[in-house]
C-alpha cells in the first residue's frame, strides 16, 4: 500500500476522484442549450449540403460510440466501474486508452458534434470548446489529481505517453 493511500484512507479521504458533476450531464447540457438558444434566441443554421452532413454526422456518431464503448469494454474487462467518483484499482492502457487518457470524453465530445451537424445546429458546435473546458475542470484535473496520488510514476509515466485529448 502506498503511502499516499494509507495518508488518504486515515484522513477519511475517500479512494476516488473529487467529481461532482456527471460528464455525460455537460454535454447534454449544451446539447440543449445549443437548441433553446437556436430555437428561442437566434437561429444559427450550419451551411451543408444534406450529404455532407450526413457524412460528417455518420463518421462522427461512429467514432463517438468506438471511443466510449471501447472504454466501457475495457473497465468491464478490468472489473473497474466508469464512474469518474468510484475508485480506480489500476490504470488502463491499452486499447482506446493508447491514443487518448480520456476516450469516453473525446467519444462523448464526437457524439456532440454529430448532433450539431445531424441537427444543422451551429450552437450545438460552438459549444464542444466550452464543454471540453468545462469538462477538464469539474472532472478531469481532479481524475488526474486523484491518479497522481493514488499511482505516482506509472500514472506520470502514461500521461508523458499518451495525450489528454487526442
Amino acid at each position: 500500500m502506498s503511502f499516499g493511500i494509507l495518508r488518504a484512507m486515515q484522513s477519511g479521504e475517500r479512494d476516488g476522484a473529487a467529481v461532482r458533476i456527471p460528464p455525460p450531464l455537460i454535454y447534454l447540457g449544451a446539447v440543449v442549450a445549443g437548441v433553446l438558444l437556436h430555437g428561442l434566441l437566434l437561429p444559427a443554421r450550419l451551411a451543408l449540403p444534406l450529404g455532407a452532413r450526413v457524412a460528417v454526422t455518420a463518421v462522427s456518431s461512429l467514432l463517438g460510440l468506438f471511443l466510449i464503448g471501447g472504454a466501457i469494454r475495457l473497465f468491464t474487462r478490468t472489473g473497474q466501474d466508469p464512474k469518474p467518483w468510484e475508485p480506480t484499482p489500476e490504470i488502463v492502457s491499452t486499447g482506446v486508452y493508447r491514443f487518448t487518457r480520456n476516450p469516453m470524453y473525446v467519444g462523448m465530445a464526437l457524439l456532440q458534434i454529430a448532433i450539431g451537424v445531424g441537427l444543422a445546429n451551429a450552437w450545438i458546435l460552438a459549444l464542444v470548446p466550452l464543454v471540453l473546458v468545462l469538462v477538464y475542470g469539474t472532472a478531469i484535473r481532479h481524475e488526474e489529481a486523484y491518479l497522481e496520488r493514488k499511482f505516482g510514476e506509472p500514472y506520470l509515466a502514461y500521461k508523458q505517453r499518451v495525450r489528454r485529448w487526442i
